[in-house]
């Protein structure tokens, strides 16, 4: 697992900043997907994929997006940089209230801000070579010129760690590992202040995953690059991820640093999916007690009134199905959380701790 992969680098703390030294912004987003129905198809329904999300993230810092299938990590990805039109809400970039832009106003943003996708197989064009894949960006910018075009292809393949004899190939002569370093390779063909990677090894092996993410650490030391790092795997996230935050049905449920979440989880949903992440001692495997949540996790189309963690929740009173709780700082806590009875738990590789019922 990576939890268990010892890696060369590791991103430094993310240092005090000035208010206002941001790259991205968003304020209160929205994504609301509607559901129609009849022959008419009129809208009986809406599917709140993201329900109003604040973010910040500092130029040259890895941010991380976790929670569980469905949660409306990717949803969020993806309308950050206007892939999807955001219902409601503001998107600031590099100073830019983008929120309203049209697709050719987007035009120069797209040259500051690019996307990995999660299946490196489906984002490529399998009757495209990889030198047109990778160059793809640079002729709809109007920057590819022959000698010079090919050579700077050439050059983003080695800095991903590809030979530039693979530039003739097309997609499915690679493996896995090596269609997403030609992904990360189209990404930068740009030079991005800013990519969002949005589960970009959750498709390979285990052996694979490792590789490519030292060489997105070894790509934001070089390149002074912003990572919005979004996965399921919370191993994963704790090596790369500078800040992290929790999300869950639309709503993040606990922000802060790498050290914070990991290290005292103050929400009974961050406390249960930490429970869940491998133990790299021999010594503890099998001793500690799992925070099992019981039911499913409920329809976003029809979330629960008031905390919306609350169905799971063993910790759920009166108040949390009539309050929606504030992501503010707890009593006991030094980090954003949005729990009436939010708590500290240490470490979660201690033996004992208890089981949700």
């Amino acid at each position: 697992m990576m939890g268990q992969v010892e890696t060369s680098t590791a991103p430094a703390e993310a240092p005090v900043q000035a208010v206002g030294d941001e790259i991205l912004r968003v304020e209160g987003l929205v994504k609301h997907f509607p559901i129609k129905s009849g022959i008419f198809k009129r809208t009986v329904g809406q599917v709140r994929a993201v329900d109003g999300v604040d973010l910040t993230v500092r130029p040259g810092e890895t941010v991380g997006i976790v929670g569980e299938s469905g949660c409306g990590k990717t949803t969020l990805g993806r309308t950050i940089i206007k892939l999807l039109e955001p219902t409601d809400g503001k998107i600031v970039f590099d100073g830019q209230d983008i929120s309203r832009f049209r697709r050719r106003q987007m035009r120069s943003v797209r040259r500051d801000v690019q996307i990995v996708f999660q299946d490196p197989y489906a984002s490529l064009n399998p009757r495209m070579t990889v030198r047109e894949i990778v160059g793809e960006p640079l002729r709809i910018h109007g920057l590819y010129r022959r000698g010079e075009g090919r050579r700077r292809v050439e050059e983003l393949l080695r800095t991903v760690g590809l030979s530039p004899e693979h530039a003739n190939r097309f997609p499915h002569e690679f493996s896995g590992g090596q269609r997403q370093r030609i992904g990360v390779a189209r990404a930068l063909a740009l030079n991005p202040k800013m990519l969002v990677l949005d589960e970009p090894v959750s498709a390979l092996d285990v052996s694979i995953q490792a590789q490519v993410v030292n060489l997105l650490v070894q790509l934001q030391n070089e390149f002074g690059l912003t990572y919005l790092f979004i996965a399921h795997d919370l191993s994963v996230v704790r090596h790369i991820s500078d800040r992290v935050a929790v999300m869950y049905l639309g709503k993040f449920v606990e922000t802060g640093t790498r050290q914070q979440l990991y290290e005292t989880p103050m929400h009974p949903y961050t406390q249960a999916l930490l429970s869940a992440v491998p133990i790299d001692s021999p010594n503890l495997r099998g001793k500690r007690q799992r925070i099992v949540l019981k039911g499913d996790v409920p329809s976003p189309a029809n979330p629960p009134s008031g905390c919306r963690f609350r169905t799971r929740c063993w910790k759920a009173q009166e108040i949390c199905a009539q309050e929606d709780p504030a992501l503010v700082k707890r009593s006991g806590g030094d980090h954003p959380v949005a729990c009436h009875f939010a708590e500290v738990m240490r470490p979660l590789d201690v033996v004992g701790q208890a089981t949700a019922s």
